[in-house]
């Protein structure tokens, strides 16, 4: 199975960079991951609702163009369904099951993602309905899709 994850932004912390790569070696027996990075649009510190607005469209017209058609997408959104790690494990391997071998996760930048990105979402998911700092995300859905991994194998989680 191929996992994509596209998000707005470089981690350019160590300590994301080593959990991520930690997680990512982790995940090599199951599946092929590739983290995909597209530029996080500068805007000033203050933004109107347009300007916000603007900033997500740009952003979002970055992810969409990464994505390949016909890849199943999942997005990373506060509004979105809030799934068990066993919950996340059966749509993986569902997916897996029927076809869909391909499935790529995205992560907006600090102003959420497009409508545009949104309407090309399969699927909805939600780490909570507080706000979390999209690299942070970005580590827990790594180490989220390994688990999920271990679940479908029945193997037991490495501690």
């Amino acid at each position: 199975m191929q996992i994509q994850i596209i998000a707005v932004g470089k981690l350019k912390e160590k300590y994301w960079t080593d959990g991520i790569a930690e997680y990512s070696k982790r995940l090599t027996p199951y599946a092929k991951l590739t983290i995909t990075e597209v530029p996080e649009e500068k805007a000033p510190e203050r933004m109107s609702e347009s300007e916000e607005q603007q900033v997500k469209q740009k952003e979002g017209e970055r992810i969409l163009a990464a994505l390949k058609p016909d890849t199943y997408v999942i997005t990373m959104a506060i509004g979105g369904q809030m799934w068990t790690s066993e919950e996340l494990a059966d749509q993986i391997d569902r997916l897996g099951t029927y076809g869909r071998s391909h499935v790529t996760f995205l992560i907006g930048g600090s102003n959420g993602l497009s409508d545009e990105v949104l309407k090309r979402a399969d699927a909805k998911l939600s780490f909570g309905r507080i706000t979390f700092p999209h690299q942070l995300i970005r580590l827990v859905l790594v180490e989220q899709v390994y688990r999920a991994f271990k679940i479908i194998r029945g193997e037991p989680y490495h501690k």
